[in-house]
């Protein structure tokens, strides 16, 4: 007996919800963009095409190309500007002190660009937002306590030491080195032993994280340049690059809960472990914290934190140091002078350590350190939402409104930093230049409520490293092996930073 469905019926059947389905995420999509569009339209920009925007002239990847480009328009239009990645998608922003402390006096939000790392990261410090943004803040900041900071001298010391031993092997050789991976190592381990007591992980792991955290960073610029995918995550998961960042989360997620699961047993072993230690690392506060109702963390809210600081806590710091001894190889006097600062200050010393009290002695380093974070940028990019209507620089900004804050771009304004702002001039740092710069000219760690809770613990850990390998090595770049950045979540490079190194003292060949 015939039941009257045939198969076209069935197609149809399949094909309606699915029609519906696409329609509504269009719908919320432009409901998304329409506001983006208005604001985008209304900054200068360069000429953009109507389907592709910008993006065929950054070559599919945010490199020196599109840090070229960048430069080309702000000094045309140094107080806010919009880059089209397409031609309906414009990305907004600002680079200028004055507008970007509009922006930051307004009431905002973590903008939706960051739902992109919420696979990885979760909801741990730098994606959170609202009441349980302000509870894990207030929960995190004692680690990060004057008196805390003092210890960890000593951490910054054995892991430089390491970075030493292990560049050692290249002295007197032709062959190079990739500094980045190297850096890289040294700030995982310092993090390992800062606010993980020493968590365990091997040396491959170690390396596959620190790979696994830069390819998860090139994959997110890549989505960016596919409309489709920054509009169905579905489609997205399901492509190849899609399936390997899943991949790349879940080994990054057991990395992370393998060091909870190990101070979990650690604790069962023995309770009165966390009473008898000297201060509480990061890890201990998380397991330890109750709010105001005596609710602990989940287990979840504890590993997303892990991740996060395993991320935030040698990443951004690894690029900080590349660049600074890339650009101090660039600039061999600046090189000597800090050596000769350092050799100074240890001078008549049975050891080479860098004690606490040694860290303000240091000045040619600390303004080294300062302009290399200014010429690189390590974070050169933060993006907002707009909570509620404002105005900035005289347009309105209507609530829901998507804006960045280019933080290469501002530390490359001809109106700070003047015509020669592609320069490395540590003196631009020094107390009295500095007691004249805007508050918002220079944000390496951000600005606000939600600037970097670790900006203190990663410019001691960065002068105590510096020091210490300056203090043994002179560096020098491959000219066989030029450097081309490439601005994903950190600053990086296209083909890794090549260097070599001699003994001090060590000749020429």
């Amino acid at each position: 007996m015939k039941t009257g469905v045939t198969p076209v019926d069935v197609a149809v059947g399949l094909l309606v919800p699915v029609v519906v389905y696409l329609l509504l995420a269009v719908a919320k999509f432009l409901r998304k963009y329409w506001r983006r569009f208005r604001v985008g339209w209304q900054f200068p920009s360069l000429p953009y095409h109507w389907l592709y925007g910008n993006s065929h002239l950054i070559d599919g990847y945010l490199g020196d190309r599109y840090l070229s480009m960048t430069l080309e328009v702000v000094e045309k239009h140094p107080h806010g500007q919009s880059f089209w990645l397409v031609g309906f998608m414009p990305c907004t922003v600002l680079t200028h002190p004055v507008t970007i402390k509009q922006l930051l006096k307004a009431s905002t939000k973590k903008s939706l660009d960051y739902d992109q790392l919420r696979p990885w990261l979760g909801n741990g410090l730098i994606m959170s937002t609202g009441d349980v943004w302000k509870v894990h803040r207030r929960l995190l900041t004692p680690a990060f306590h004057f008196d805390i900071l003092k210890l960890y001298v000593s951490v910054y010391n054995r892991a430089a030491e390491q970075m030493v031993e292990k560049l050692s092997m290249y002295t007197g050789k032709e062959e190079s080195f990739e500094m980045f991976q190297q850096a890289s190592l040294c700030t995982m381990e310092v993090i390992l032993q800062c606010a993980f007591s020493g968590g365990e992980m091997s040396e491959q792991t170690k390396n596959e994280y620190v790979e696994a955290v830069k390819r998860i960073g090139i994959l997110q610029v890549e989505r960016n340049f596919n409309p489709l995918y920054m509009l169905f995550s579905t489609i997205y998961n399901l492509s190849l690059g899609g399936r390997e960042f899943l991949r790349l989360c879940d080994f990054v997620h057991d990395t992370g809960g393998s060091i909870i699961k190990r101070r979990r047993q650690e604790l069962e072993r023995n309770p009165e472990i966390l009473a008898e230690k000297k201060r509480l690392d990061f890890l201990d506060i998380l397991l330890k914290a109750r709010d105001e109702d005596g609710r602990c963390l989940t287990d979840l809210e504890i590993r997303e934190e892990v991740d996060t600081f395993l991320f935030a806590g040698h990443d951004t710091t690894a690029s900080a140091l590349s660049w600074t001894l890339y650009s101090l190889a660039q600039h061999p006097h600046h090189q000597d002078k800090v050596r000769e600062e350092v050799d100074q200050l240890l001078a008549n010393r049975e050891e080479d350590t860098i004690e606490w009290e040694d860290l303000h002695k240091l000045p040619h380093l600390t303004m080294c350190l300062k302009e290399a974070m200014r010429l690189h940028s390590p974070v050169p990019f933060i993006s907002r939402t707009v909570t509620e209507d404002t105005v900035i620089d005289g347009v309105h900004i209507p609530e829901d409104s998507y804006i960045g804050i280019h933080l290469y771009g501002l530390h490359h304004n001809p109106d700070i930093w003047g015509p020669q702002h592609m320069e490395f001039d540590p003196s631009r740092f020094h107390p009295d230049r500095m007691k004249d710069m805007d508050s918002h000219a220079f944000m390496p760690f951000s600005a606000g409520q939600r600037n970097c809770i670790g900006q203190n613990f990663a410019l001691n850990e960065e002068k105590v490293i510096l020091a210490r390998l300056l203090h043994k090595f002179t560096f020098a770049l491959d000219p066989a092996r030029p450097v081309e950045k490439d601005m994903i979540v950190v600053m990086k490079t296209r083909h890794g930073m090549w260097m070599k190194v001699k003994s001090v003292g060590q000749t020429a060949d």
